[in-house]
């Protein structure tokens, strides 16, 4: 069934149902029916018939006057709907009041558009399940103002029209809310008489899409009467804004060899009209493509998702082959759903062809040469490997692996992060009379696995020859260090130890000689042809040179290769002790007080080691019948007392003691320890008057002797 059946027997249908109705009850006064649908199927044109509206005072439809509120449109005295002007705009619906003497009734006009008309004849078939809601009045009708943006002078332009059934004489319409007095203030207003609403300036849909205004009738006094009741004005979108690419820079990445029909990336433009209308559906499309080889199309757009997708075969996406690995879109979108008409905005979207790893790297060829100094580490040689893939990338990075030769761990191979080549390293010296000659199998892989296709072959392995060269290497001392043990003190000249150096140059046939590299004491020579070690000195256990009974010297041994080698040993002697050192005694000065009660506490040491030190004997010296006033006690081994045995008078006594130590034979040290004798009370002592040393008996009767004895001479 065409548009026009549906129309025509959607009339038909409403006939039967107010036929229906009529059988049933009395007639009614106002319209017979309440709603009406236009189908619009393009522009409204000048003095167009759109429908008829069916008006019934039961009174015989006397001087019916007809009011429609888009001013744009009108009803004839018969009841037709007509246009009174080309309109373009969408309009959702309109309002039409009749009016007579006897009756005044209001009816609904909805326009339906392409997405309306599957629900338009289900309502024509609704019955309302009241009559009493058929019946319904409104006081203030105030339908949806529909209004175009960017509208041209002049202004104001009349848009709408409020209509009130039942109006009281002298009231008046009074408009308010945001676009009238509130900001933005003054766009809208109405006249209070007739309700016509009008514009005052044009309008932008993309800053404010709608109105919502409150419309009420007051009295004289601007008292209000009915409402107030909601008036929407709705903007009505214009193709004012080009699509816009907001979200750039636009780069994507597609591996190289994807399959076609590979989604490479998605670009979307904004456009900021209205999006239930056309002029904000957007379509794309590729205007360029840079570089334009192995073809001009190389991608594809889709005109609606804006999704980029490969279009040619796998093996044209060659990275390796293709002129540069990246390319630039210019890519259109056009709003009007694509048509001639539209606006356009363009943004540029940048392709990567990005590398996978299917390029296995190659060594430049299958042997290397390298030869190295025995004795010595470090890189010896670099060898070399060719990848096609992407520089710096996982799959062009080499991994070297030694796979045989190398059992005692001699070298080691390392990637040069800068060149990619590999750098085998000797990292334990070789000897070139063990072995002269290396071989190495070298492979190489890379960090990233390769495709599943390709493999490494025989050109990811080699060969590296690797020739030792002899040098002339120093003697080696056997064993090092050398160690001999020998009492101190032994005669000069004494031989101690032959030392025994090789050279491990063994096919040289070479001689050695040696020397002293270190002897700090100056104790040693050394024969130069035989090794023999002798003393020069006394050797002393207890000198500043020797540490822990040890004394350390350097022997040299020089071979007579060209040029000469050295090597170096050490020599440790260890020296036993003998008794050499007699021990001494400390302090060797005190204060006593004159009251006999104070002791003094005496000590011994010995620098030679048990046992030819502690435990010691303590004696006191001889002393002179006149002069026994002291008396020494043995503390322990290493200590003795001595203490006063009467009160003497305050002076300094010179008391000789005498200690002996355990050696075999054992060796006695005197020592005349100094003593004053001070006066002490209350805690402090008075030495003032003991400065002065005292002579016993036996000195003085001597000097009076010498005295006599030189003057008889005289």
């Amino acid at each position: 069934m065409d548009h026009k059946s549906q129309i025509t027997l959607s009339l038909l249908l409403s006939q039967v149902l107010v036929f229906a109705i009529a059988r049933d009850f009395d007639c009614i006064p106002g319209f017979q029916e309440k709603i009406y649908y236009i189908e619009q199927q393009g522009d409204f044109l000048k003095d167009q018939l759109l429908l008829n509206v069916q008006f019934d005072d039961c009174q015989g439809n006397e001087d019916v006057q007809y009011e429609v509120t888009n001013p744009d449109f009108k009803v004839e005295p018969d009841g037709s709907l007509i246009a009174l002007r080309n309109v373009t705009e969408n309009i959702r619906v309109l309002f039409v009041n009749a009016r007579s003497l006897h009756s005044d009734d209001m009816a609904e006009v909805k326009i339906l558009g392409k997405k309306d008309r599957h629900n338009s004849i289900k309502n024509m078939f609704k019955v309302p399940r009241h009559l009493a809601h058929l019946r319904h009045r409104r006081s203030i009708v105030a339908p949806p103002i529909s209004i175009p943006e960017n509208q041209r002078t002049p202004f104001p332009k009349t848009v709408g029209k409020v209509v009130v059934s039942d109006r009281i004489q002298g009231s008046r319409f009074h408009l308010f809310g945001k676009g009238v007095d509130e900001d933005p203030k003054g766009i809208f207003r109405i006249n209070e008489y007739t309700g016509e609403v009008s514009v005052t300036k044009a309008l932008d849909r993309e800053l404010i899409p709608s109105y919502q205004l409150q419309v009420e009738t007051t009295d004289e006094s601007g008292k209000t009467i009915e409402g107030p009741v909601e008036l929407e004005i709705v903007i009505i979108d214009q193709n004012d804004n080009r699509p816009i690419f907001k979200e750039g820079p636009y780069v994507g990445h597609v591996l190289e060899g994807s399959p076609t029909g590979t989604i490479v990336m998605n670009m979307l433009a904004f456009d900021a009209d209205d999006p239930t209308t056309d002029n904000a559906v957007l379509r794309y499309n590729i205007l360029k493509q840079t570089p334009d080889k192995p073809s001009p199309n190389m991608f594809y757009i889709d005109p609606e998702r804006g999704d980029i997708v490969t279009v040619v075969s796998p093996a044209l996406l060659d990275r390796e082959t293709l002129i540069a690995p990246q390319y630039e879109l210019l890519v259109e979108a056009k709003d009007m759903a694509g048509l001639d008409v539209g606006l356009t905005g363009t943004a540029t979207a940048t392709i990567v062809i990005d590398d996978k790893n299917d390029h296995p790297p190659e060594f430049t060829k299958k042997e290397f040469q390298a030869t190295v100094k025995e004795g010595v580490t470090g890189i010896m040689v670099n060898l070399t490997v060719n990848d096609k893939d992407d520089p710096n990338t996982g799959a062009w990075k080499a991994v070297y692996t030694i796979i045989n030769g190398n059992p005692a761990q001699s070298f080691e191979i390392h990637t040069n992060p800068n060149t990619n080549e590999g750098m085998l390293s000797v990292v334990k010296p070789l000897d070139c009379e063990i072995l002269a000659f290396h071989t190495l199998m070298i492979k190489v892989e890379n960090e990233d696995p390769l495709i599943p296709d390709v493999g490494y072959g025989a050109s990811s392995t080699a060969t590296v020859q690797i020739i030792v060269l002899d040098v002339n290497e120093g003697p080696v001392f056997q064993p090092d260090p050398m160690k001999v043990s020998t009492q101190e003190n032994i005669p000069i000249g004494s031989m101690l130890f032959t030392v025994s150096a090789t050279d491990p140059d063994t096919l040289q046939h070479q001689t050695i000689r040696f020397s002293m590299l270190k002897d700090d004491a100056g104790w040693l020579s050394i024969n130069p042809v035989n090794g023999t070690v002798n003393t020069t000195a006394p050797l002393d256990r207890e000198s500043s040179f020797v540490h822990n009974s040890t004394y350390t010297s350097l022997i040299l041994a020089i071979d007579n290769g060209t040029p000469p080698a050295t090597g170096t040993g050490t020599l440790q002697i260890t020296l036993e002790d003998v008794n050499d050192n007699a021990p001494y005694i400390y302090p060797t000065s005190a204060k006593v007080c004159e009251d006999s009660k104070d002791v003094i506490t005496l000590g011994a040491w010995d620098k030679d080691l048990h046992p030819n030190s502690d435990p010691f004997r303590f004696e006191l010296g001889r002393q002179s019948m006149s002069d026994k006033s002291w008396k020494l006690t043995q503390l322990n081994s290493t200590h003795a007392q001595v203490s006063l045995l009467q009160n003497l008078k305050k002076a300094n006594y010179n008391i000789p003691v005498v200690v002996t130590d355990s050696g075999k034979p054992p060796l006695s040290y005197s020592t005349d320890v100094t003593i004053q004798v001070c006066s002490c009370k209350k805690g402090k002592q008075d030495c003032s008057s003991a400065d002065a040393p005292h002579v016993s008996i036996a000195v003085i009767l001597m000097f009076t002797l010498y005295s006599l004895f030189c003057k008889f001479l005289v």
